[in-house]
């Protein structure tokens, strides 16, 4: 029987099988449930029909990486010579097969063999597909995606083990890391600027995982995230002018929530002309402006040997002539470095910390200043984040999915020995939500003006007078 009659067969018996990475598991549960009978319950499931261009694609595969594997990996190649090489050759391999396809066939075949010599396998897809913000392998059989916020189950899979673990070393190998037995996890990034995770066994029981955090390939602007409703236009004047002024911004959430959009959005209000030095552990933030230095820390080698940490580059930082300095997230030592930079000349400095309110951010700030090592009493931990730290930004990731920055607040000092904080915007919840389940709210003025309204206005810099209205929101 002919390759495109035992593809024809396997589709008139299992109507549900998946055709395309598009195609949930969701999807195809519905399918099967209104052409098939209901089993007894005892009785085993049958397994999904293997798909039947499986073993040519393998063979395809293999006969072009002995035709060509020694120049995929020359550098002196370009990219799209290297794609059109890819192509050109793969014809002829599927050519010699002498398998009867149908042009759909052959055009799948085509791409998914591409994706496994030149990309990222059953990920390229979701990786090229723009409404898709986070890819998540739990294993060969399955991948979710977030998509608007959601968590869904796509019907990508992994031919076995092996591959997920080619892939992952693709992409770590790329930027000079490693992953095996003896470092099984690891943070990496695409060459897109897209954060990636990966935990290989024994650390992760169920097979490899891997996590990539997507970023746009135009970086968000302002204008972005008030669409998106994460912003207010009097909250994103606000912030602007902060920026500008040069205050000391720390941007709090949870996990997921864009704080790394939103620091990328608050370092596009740096004025040109300005020294800006960035320090993360995987490079991550876009910055548009034309004099930055982009650093990036460095895990020991296979010796145990040569880690340089954040906390290194921060104090190397400081020789280097910075006006600005942008850490992507504070997580250990290097935020007691982060706040003496900030009280010793280098205002109008970014960065980012988890937390799931200001308050909270401030506590969280004390114990990683603690982890320092520095026998230091907490008072003094608190002075220096109070004289150093002008401004909170939370974000927070709602129920139905959206981000939003729910309080702009203020550090204005110390009352005995309690940081103390007023809030500027906080989110009005009392809105509700729609027939979708969306929330309706906004961030609000609380109607009590910051007292770094005054160096705002100092530096020349003017602020609409609606800014801060009158609010029912109140004073926390």
């Amino acid at each position: 029987m002919k390759l495109s009659q035992r593809l024809q067969v396997v589709r008139d018996v299992a109507p549900a099988a998946p055709a395309s990475l598009g195609t949930t598991r969701a999807a195809t549960t519905r399918a099967a449930t209104t052409t098939a009978p209901r089993r007894p319950a005892l009785e085993p499931v049958a397994a999904p029909p293997v798909d039947a261009l499986a073993a040519l694609k393998d063979r395809a595969t293999k006969a072009l990486f002995e035709r060509i594997g020694a120049r995929l990996n020359d550098a002196g190649m370009a990219e799209d010579a290297l794609h059109a090489l890819v192509r050109e050759e793969l014809g002829h391999v599927v050519e010699q097969e002498e398998v009867p396809l149908s042009p759909d066939e052959r055009q799948r075949l085509l791409r998914d063999v591409s994706d496994d010599v030149l990309g990222y396998g059953p990920l390229q897809r979701l990786l090229d597909d723009a409404s898709v913000t986070e890819i998540m392998v739990n294993g060969p059989d399955t991948v979710f995606v977030e998509r608007n916020g959601r968590l869904v189950r796509t019907s990508a899979r992994f031919a076995s083990e092996d591959h997920v673990r080619r892939v992952i070393e693709r992409i770590v190998s790329r930027v000079g890391r490693r992953i095996d037995e003896s470092s099984p996890l690891v943070d990496a990034r695409l060459p897109d600027g897209s954060r990636v995770n990966a935990i290989i066994p024994p650390l992760a029981f169920s097979g490899s995982s891997l996590t990539i955090r997507k970023f746009a390939k135009d970086p968000f602007e302002v204008d972005d995230l008030v669409a998106f409703g994460t912003l207010s236009p009097e909250m994103a004047e606000l912030l602007r002018a902060a920026v500008q002024a040069r205050l000391n911004i720390i941007v709090s959430g949870g996990t997921g929530t864009g704080k790394t959009t939103l620091l990328n959005v608050l370092s596009s209000f740096i004025p040109e002309g300005e020294r800006i030095v960035t320090i993360e552990d995987a490079v991550e933030l876009q910055l548009q402006q034309e004099h930055v230095v982009r650093l990036e820390s460095r895990p020991p080698n296979i010796e145990g040997k040569g880690a340089v940490t954040i906390r290194d580059l921060v104090r190397n930082s400081l020789r280097m002539r910075p006006d600005r300095i942008v850490v992507g997230e504070c997580r250990g030592g290097e935020s007691l470095d982060m706040l003496q930079a900030m009280n010793t000349g280098h205002d109008g400095s970014l960065s980012t910390v988890h937390a799931n309110s200001p308050r909270d951010a401030l506590s969280r700030l004390e114990t990683l200043v603690l982890m320092a090592g520095m026998d230091l009493p907490l008072r003094a931990i608190r002075e220096q984040i109070a004289s150093a730290v002008d401004v909170f930004v939370q974000l927070t990731r709602l129920r139905d999915g959206s981000r939003r920055v729910t309080h702009v607040t203020e550090v204005q000092g110390m009352e005995g020995d309690v940081v103390t904080l007023q809030d500027a915007f906080v989110f009005d919840y009392s809105a509700g939500v729609d027939a979708n389940g969306r929330f309706l709210g906004r961030a609000v003025p609380t109607g009590v003006r910051p007292r770094f309204t005054d160096r705002i206005r100092d530096m020349g810099i003017s602020l609409s007078p609606s800014v801060f209205g009158a609010s029912p929101a109140g004073r926390r």
